[in-house]
């Protein structure tokens, strides 16, 4: 077991730490927000003048990304059926939209390509340390399994990492049966994990199985993003061990 602190905030007897992907490890601003626009765009070349409300559905403005929005903490099925929402609105049958939505959705991800987004500043050397130390770590995502797996391979971080999990068409965040499913794959019990996450979801859902503490992290300065955590951090290495517990 091994003592974190983050700033003024010590976490005691921990064994193992999850952290969501993206918006925590990588930095996925401008693939998730590329996404949402070329799915809207898709969407809209069917259904004229549905894209720009599709767009702010997502949760993008022009630009600019929210990283609280809808494309960029849910799970994709979740998307699929928030984008599915607004084309019945236009007098289509629910499964005719999800339809739409899903095909839209696959065609963007299949333009963008395999590309992936790069790692926040300081994601490797956390790892390596936290896994040193001897904790166990996974990733816990909304993002699909696959898609967490792909993450970890393109950026080479298996070796650090026991846990790669994500969210099929079952529950989603901020269900703690999520975290507590983790923390049984993993082999530990959530009140000796920590969850670092950067959205509210990711803090209700650890606080919720009773875990061992929420670590939110905001690399834009937005702590409302990640209200009731037990500390806030905008760097990953902020998160440091001291020594090891009895």
């Amino acid at each position: 077991m091994v003592n974190i602190r983050c700033g003024n905030v010590s976490f005691e007897n921990i064994e193992a730490i999850l952290f969501d992907k993206n918006g925590t490890l990588e930095d996925s601003d401008v693939h998730l927000r590329s996404l949402a626009q070329k799915a809207a765009r898709v969407i809209d070349a069917q259904i004229p003048g549905i894209g720009e409300p599709l767009l702010m559905a997502f949760g993008v403005n022009g630009d600019i990304l929210d990283p609280a929005g809808l494309i960029a903490v849910a799970s994709r099925r979740e998307t699929e059926i928030a984008a599915a929402a607004y084309i019945a609105e236009t007098g289509r049958g629910w499964f005719e939209s999800l339809n739409i939505a899903k095909k839209a959705l696959d065609e963007a991800e299949k333009y963008l390509g395999d590309t992936p987004s790069p790692l926040y500043v300081g994601s490797l050397e956390i790892l390596q340390n936290l896994s040193a130390a001897g904790l166990k770590l996974g990733i816990l995502s909304a993002a699909t399994t696959e898609e967490v797996k792909q993450f970890v391979a393109n950026h080479k971080l298996s070796d650090y990492l026991q846990l790669q999990m994500g969210v099929e068409n079952g529950p989603s965040k901020p269900d703690p049966i999520l975290f507590l499913q983790a923390c049984q794959a993993l082999g530990v019990e959530p009140s000796a994990t920590l969850m670092v996450g950067d959205s509210v979801g990711d803090m209700q859902m650890a606080r919720n199985a009773k875990a061992a503490g929420c670590i939110g992290i905001t690399w834009i300065g937005k702590p409302d993003n990640v209200k009731s955590a037990d500390v806030v951090i905008h760097q990953l290495n902020e998160i440091q061990f001291l020594d090891m517990a009895d």
